[in-house]
């Protein structure tokens, strides 16, 4: 009886580790909208903003325990300095719209780390998943960006990430099959 109990805590014990050891980092961000201030902080895959309000984003801070940088494109400024974890990207109190995000992870979290995030503009809807440290929005276009969404996921092993197919695929395999899988 013993032995079953300990063989069970044992194997639970396994469990909780591997999950823990595959899951990604949490990320914690919060926008600025018109009119309202700051939103309440989402978790990783939340949306942070105001959809369908008719209210611009204005900042951003993402709050993350590893190497986060990102960069809000602004209404009349245009790209500002990349910011870090903590940090305001954006403007507040001085009524412009953010147009664009860029997010990237650094140091050790970029290696085994992806960031994947899209925007969601005014007369366009949601941006296209883009991905470490690709534009999500519009700039020169004078449309702003209404909310975002952010993922950290891990990248695995033998795996890339294929972007036009918004899954994993095994390179190793398409190199050596190349002539047979035309895109």
């Amino acid at each position: 009886m013993i032995r079953k109990i300990f063989s069970a805590i044992i194997l639970l014990t396994m469990i909780f580790l591997t999950q823990n050891v595959y899951a990604a980092p949490e990320v914690a961000f919060q926008a600025h909208v018109q009119d309202v201030g700051w939103k309440p902080p989402v978790g990783n895959g939340g949306i942070a903003g105001a959809i369908g309000e008719g209210r611009r984003m204005e900042a951003l801070i993402i709050h993350s325990p590893g190497d986060v940088e990102y960069q809000a494109h602004v209404q009349n400024i245009g790209w500002q300095r990349w910011r870090r974890t903590g940090e305001v990207a954006g403007t507040v109190g001085e009524e412009l719209r953010m147009e664009a995000i860029r997010i990237r992870l650094t140091g050790r979290l970029a290696d085994k780390y992806d960031v994947r995030y899209r925007a969601y503009v005014h007369k366009r809807g949601w941006s296209d998943w883009v991905y470490n440290g690709e534009v999500a929005g519009t700039t020169g276009q004078d449309l702003r960006m209404e909310a975002v969404q952010i993922e950290i996921v891990r990248r695995d092993g033998d795996y890339d990430y294929d972007r036009r197919r918004d899954r994993y695929y095994d390179q190793d395999y398409y190199d050596d099959h190349d002539d047979d899988y035309r895109w």
